[in-house]
């Protein structure tokens, strides 16, 4: 049985100039997301949508903590 999987993950832009955290259980979901521009906010304000990063984890707060580091 497969539990279920959560991920930070980074995207930048084509320039490589401003980068995005973020946490998602569905990555391939989540960066479809990003590069049609259907998430309303930073990352479709600045163009960003080319995953450069990730990792994953089986708890989300976890994931959570990871992504709050520096």
């Amino acid at each position: 049985m497969r539990t279920k999987m959560y991920y930070v993950y980074i995207i930048t832009n084509a320039y490589n100039k401003v980068l995005y955290t973020g946490v998602t259980n569905d990555l391939e979901r989540r960066s479809f997301e990003h590069k049609q521009k259907l998430v309303k906010g930073f990352s479709k304000k600045y163009n960003i949508d080319k995953l450069v990063y990730f990792e994953s984890f089986d708890f989300i707060d976890l994931a959570i903590l990871r992504k709050k580091q520096n």
